[in-house]
């Protein structure tokens, strides 16, 4: 049995003159919804053996902030090639993987991460937003089998499902 978890990088600063797209930062709500997630993940003991990461600023940001926060300190690599790659590049980056690894975590951005659960699910996610996180379980011992089995959806996460009410146990977690 095999896992991805595919994780949207945390909400972004605008576009601005003078910064590309690859050089935008996260924004105050993005670090605060990457505590709140990864209080949650670390709450249901959600973890995982490798993380990659797109090579974009607000992707490296995403993934180092969840990494402290879930304690992490297992193998990661920041990618140029997750910066809006075709789904066929991404799953190439997974099916490579040395299959010592149980699960994988990718930090990236949509449309990709969408395309990339809904066609390995069979499932419709209209969109994953701004620090969502996508679990996907796969009936498989080698990560070059992924292309020919459908994932089965474990969980899907994101910070507005705890804009009215964060559990007690992750509020006391959460930096005052």
């Amino acid at each position: 049995m095999k896992k991805i978890y595919f994780i949207r990088h945390a909400k972004a600063e605008h576009f601005s003159e003078g910064i590309s797209d690859f050089e935008r930062g996260l924004r105050k709500k993005g670090k605060k919804d990457i505590q709140t997630i990864g209080s949650y993940m670390a709450l249901q003991n959600i973890s995982f053996d490798l993380l990659l990461s797109s090579y974009a600023l607000r992707a490296q940001q995403t993934a180092i902030g969840l990494s402290e926060r879930l304690s992490f300190c297992g193998e990661q690599h920041f990618l140029e090639e997750l910066y809006f790659s075709s789904f066929e590049e991404v799953l190439n980056i997974i099916t490579i993987q040395d299959d010592c690894y149980k699960s994988i975590a990718i930090v990236g951005h949509n449309p990709q991460l969408n395309e990339l659960t809904n066609r390995l699910s069979g499932e419709f996610i209209q969109k994953i937003p701004a620090m969502g996180v996508v679990a996907l379980e796969f009936d498989i011992q080698s990560w070059s089998d992924i292309e020919e089995c459908r994932g089965k959806l474990n969980f899907f996460i994101y910070p507005k499902q705890f804009k009215y009410y964060i559990p007690k146990q992750i509020r006391s977690t959460l930096p005052r």
